[in-house]
């Protein structure tokens, strides 16, 4: 069975699917861009800026699941400009801290809306 998750937190989805399904103990989310959940605008020019948005429009989700960020066991990373890997990187680095998920990092021709990033994510329930 599977479980559509919403929330007001992260950007309403620009296109046919859902911010997140949760099927038993998995959340699969899907790709956020940088976007502003309130007014659906861009968070900034740079890619620190939009890593960020990107990863705190996930972390919205993955907690209206009822999960928390070191759930989160998988990110898909879809950037412009490979060059920007460091910045990202650094940002992706400080937003995880100690917890690593596994993670795919690849460079393609555009992204929704002209943005430079955008990232997906699975998160799994914890074992009682």
């Amino acid at each position: 069975m599977m479980k559509t998750i919403t929330t007001d937190r992260a950007p309403a989805a620009v296109g046919a699917y859902s911010q997140g399904v949760l099927t038993k103990d998995t959340l699969y989310v899907s790709g956020q861009i940088p976007f502003e959940p309130v007014s659906m605008t861009l968070a900034g020019p740079d890619i620190a800026t939009q890593t960020r948005q990107a990863l705190d429009n996930i972390l919205a989700i993955v907690e209206a699941a009822g999960l928390k960020k070191t759930d989160i066991v998988r990110c898909g990373i879809f950037m412009t400009h490979l060059a920007d890997f460091d910045v990202m990187n650094q940002v992706y680095a400080d937003f995880f801290g100690s917890h690593r998920p596994a993670r795919a990092a690849v460079e393609v021709r555009g992204l929704p809306k002209n943005v430079q990033i955008e990232i997906d994510a699975i998160a799994v329930k914890p074992s009682p």
